[in-house]
């Protein structure tokens, strides 16, 4: 056997020197993947936690910001029972001390004596007693009235820039901010209740003067702090939300797995924005346990959720697009269980054309014209889809839901009509 050449000692300096470049070309690799997925990590992890801050921005830009936003949020509060009964409870308490009890019936027009004796001798009782529930009733059909919620909507509509100096510091009107709280007073609506009683033959609530009462809308002990975060997200507005969506594709598309890091973007954005909707809920405990005395709870509560009512929507939506999106980088990836799935959706799209074939019916051209454009078609129902969420007034869970579903039958006809060309031509021909 002939002896193998040995190589010199310049040949073997230049193989450490190749060996040695190639690892250090190796080393320089890792280091640069490393660094790039950490960035991917990095961005992925800022834009879900931006996430339910944008949700915030967004609903504090529409809401607060927006007059006819507002008008719309606050309109269904004048139709709350809990609400009408706070506010009848308050303009109660703002007329009593200004009705002269002791004069109330021999100041009475005589005749109008037998038609106020007749409703206070039905109440019973005190006589106290009997005219506050009077006073009261009177009230409570005023904020039953659809005047109320006409006043309740132009007075919102009118105060909204003194709502929004309460929230941010700006503006002004009959809306206060005084000792962390929120009011409004309830001058015209005790107009309305005096001249009921005066017409209901309580002539004394005549000399009643003008009374103003506030009614608490809002009270917090670090409402002042809130302010400033408000107004932080008032600024940040539409743009935050899209910053946040921007990291995360930054990160999808710098990580080195990009569909698995989309399903982590996705889900991330989805879990971050569903701690938000939770934290709603938790807040409205620990807010109703510091109103002080004298405010309403269930008043307070409806007024909290009804004001909190889109951004809960909101939140519902954004979870929903998010496990939405997650769920379809999965189904469309290599995965054993999605190409399960996949094989699953293909058979029984295969059953359903199996049985049409034996019914005798055909696809005619519309099924080698379905195979030929496939993917286009395919594309063109996601923009479509895609579209319709971008396009839609007020998204919720269930529009997001409803598009999905909507996509997904559209899909299934697609596919219906291009499987074909895969095996099962033979059970429904072509005609």
């Amino acid at each position: 056997m002939p002896d193998r050449p040995v190589p010199d000692a310049d040949e073997l300096a230049r193989l450490r020197a190749r060996v040695a470049a190639l690892e250090a070309e190796r080393g320089a690799h890792r280091r640069r993947h490393r660094a790039r997925s950490f960035l991917a990590v990095l961005l992925v992890v800022l834009g879900c936690a931006l996430a339910p801050l944008g949700v915030l921005a967004a609903w504090s830009a529409r809401t607060v910001g927006d007059t006819d936003r507002y008008v719309d949020t606050v309109a269904p509060l004048a139709a709350e029972p809990a609400v009408r009964s706070a506010a009848a409870t308050r303009v109660t308490d703002a007329l009593m001390p200004h009705l002269d009890l002791d004069a109330l019936l021999a100041g009475a027009a005589p005749a109008d004596r037998p038609r106020l004796r007749q409703a206070l001798g039905g109440l019973g009782g005190a006589l106290e007693g009997a005219v506050r529930a009077y006073v009261h009733d009177e009230a409570e059909a005023v904020m039953a009235s659809r005047a109320f919620q006409t006043f309740w909507t132009d007075a919102n509509r009118r105060i909204h820039a003194t709502v929004e100096k309460a929230l941010t510091g700006h503006g002004g009107g009959a809306v206060h901010l005084r000792d962390n709280t929120v009011t409004i007073d309830l001058a015209p609506v005790i107009d309305q209740v005096k001249k009921r009683l005066v017409d209901s033959g309580l002539t004394v609530a005549q000399r009643i003067p003008a009374v103003h009462t506030d009614f608490t809308v809002a009270h917090s002990d670090d409402i002042g702090r809130a302010r400033t975060y408000l107004r932080l997200l008032q600024l940040a507005g539409n743009w935050l939300p899209v910053i946040a969506v921007l990291l995360v594709a930054a990160g999808v598309l710098l990580a080195a797995r990009r569909r698995r890091a989309l399903v982590a973007g996705a889900l991330g954005i989805a879990v971050t924005t569903l701690l938000l909707g939770i934290a709603l809920t938790v807040f409205r405990s620990f807010y109703l346990d510091a109103l002080p005395a004298g405010v309403s709870r269930p008043a307070a509560g409806a007024v909290y959720d009804t004001l909190t009512r889109f951004l809960r929507t909101t939140v519902r939506m954004v979870v929903a697009l998010g496990v939405v999106v997650a769920l379809a980088a999965w189904l469309t990836g290599p995965g054993r269980y999605a190409s399960a799935v996949r094989r699953l959706w293909h058979a029984g799209l295969g059953a359903v054309r199996a049985t049409a074939g034996r019914l005798g019916l055909r696809t005619g051209p519309v099924g080698p014209f379905t195979r030929r454009h496939r993917r286009w078609l395919t594309w063109a129902l996601v923009a479509a889809a895609v579209l319709a969420y971008l396009l839609w007034n007020r998204p919720t869970g269930w529009v997001v839901v409803g598009l999905t579903l909507t996509l997904l039958f559209a899909l299934a006809v697609v596919d219906f009509f291009a499987a074909g060309g895969e095996g099962v031509e033979g059970e429904v021909g072509e005609g």
